[in-house]
């Protein structure tokens, strides 16, 4: 086996779980609120939370690479509590001064000067969850805010001071056509946002969509909104970098860059999981915590419900489900030192791959480096297949 890196970049996510409402096709931890948020309570948890995994791993000389804040609904909570946390945060570690912060927000949730204080708190980019723009189709998603309330979102956040903000957008909704789907964008692309996730809706275990399940559009729909859609994307500028994000050059969300690099990410909050590669142990560990607020807040309960090793034998599949999302190609520097394995024991299966057309090998300076074909992207899931 082969050294692990033992600087991999260090994310952190941070889990509020809170929302208004439970969205039908929802299956994120989330929990409407009943009452009020126990704000001060939950940043105070949070902050034990990530000490105790400080300690865990010996990571007090790490640095920090990019933070985000997710939910649920994070603009529920007040820009003061948000800074609070922040500072608290990054008093504990080594950080750019320009290091990403994301928070996300739903266009139901914020006011005119909310953006503005969430800015001043020390977030530098914002992600809104806007879904669609048709008023039918965020009847039936289940959202709170109309067409007219996202599109304010998108203004403040673009004279709020952050540096960057990103518009979350479906397609293949219910009953949706194609023109119905690219006047989404179409409009999502006027607001003029840096980043832009553009993403199918698929229906989940555990959520009312599968129990109830809506009409979806069918597959050749599903494939021209999806082909007509990235044209669109990229005449108006946007690259596409991962399955569904587009952005804007130089505005790629570098957290999720991380995720699917599979580098480190340390995760706090309820149900919050994370990935550590330990230098000193030469292991890759996964953290799971606390799924409920109740369970999570409670003194006497540890905040980690699972801790577990990710074994030799997962580490090939777990590094292709995530770098194979990307629109660029890996090294086999990078495959090796991220998972302390030799390029050998998938060699095989990427030229299995590329015979069938769904990877494409390139050397660059005596250096062999892996990317997917357009084929490969169609057809992800056969191609993760191979490595199973």
């Amino acid at each position: 086996m082969l050294e692990l890196l033992e600087n991999q970049p260090l994310s952190l996510y941070i889990h509020i779980p809170w929302c208004v409402e439970k969205c039908p096709y929802c299956d994120f931890n989330s929990h409407a609120v009943k009452n009020a948020i126990p704000e001060q309570e939950y940043v105070a948890a949070l902050i034990t939370d990530l000490d105790a995994d400080i300690e865990r791993f010996g990571l007090t000389t790490r640095p920090l690479h990019s933070i985000f804040i997710g939910g649920g609904t994070p603009s529920l909570f007040s820009a003061a509590y948000i800074e609070s946390l922040l500072k608290q945060v990054l008093g504990r570690f080594d950080h750019a001064a320009d290091i990403e912060i994301t928070l996300e927000a739903n266009p139901g949730t914020v006011e005119a000067d909310k953006f503005i204080g969430f800015f001043k708190a020390g977030v530098n980019r914002l992600s809104i969850g806007v879904q669609s723009f048709a008023s039918d189709k965020l009847i039936k998603l289940g959202r709170i805010h109309d067409s007219d309330q996202a599109k304010v979102a998108a203004k403040l956040a673009t004279e709020s001071g952050v540096s960057s903000f990103n518009l979350d957008l479906m397609h293949g909704l219910p009953n949706q056509s194609l023109d119905n789907a690219l006047d989404d964008l179409k409009t999502a692309i006027s607001l003029n946002p840096n980043h832009i996730s553009w993403y199918q809706l698929t229906i989940e275990p555990n959520t009312i969509f599968h129990s109830k399940p809506p009409k979806l559009p069918i597959d050749d729909i599903l494939w021209e909104i999806q082909d007509q859609g990235v044209k669109l994307l990229n005449e108006a500028g946007y690259q596409q970098y991962e399955i569904s994000a587009y952005a804007k050059p130089g505005y790629q969300c570098q957290h999720n860059l991380n995720y699917w690099q599979y580098g480190d990410y340390l995760g706090i909050g309820c149900g919050a999981h994370g990935k550590i590669t330990d230098s000193r142990t030469q292991k890759i560990m996964r953290t799971i915590k606390v799924k409920h607020p109740k369970g999570y807040l409670d003194d006497n309960r540890d905040f980690l419900d699972k801790l577990s090793q990710v074994d030799e034998s997962e580490r090939p599949f777990e590094f292709m489900m995530n770098q194979l999302r990307l629109h660029s190609a890996f090294s086999i520097e990078q495959f090796q030192t991220s998972t302390g394995l030799n390029i050998s024991v998938v060699l095989p299966l990427l030229k299995e791959a590329q015979q069938k057309n769904l990877m494409t090998c390139e050397v660059r300076d005596n250096e062999e480096y892996w990317l997917v074909t357009q084929l490969g992207q169609r057809y992800l899931n056969d191609l993760l297949e191979i490595f199973l």
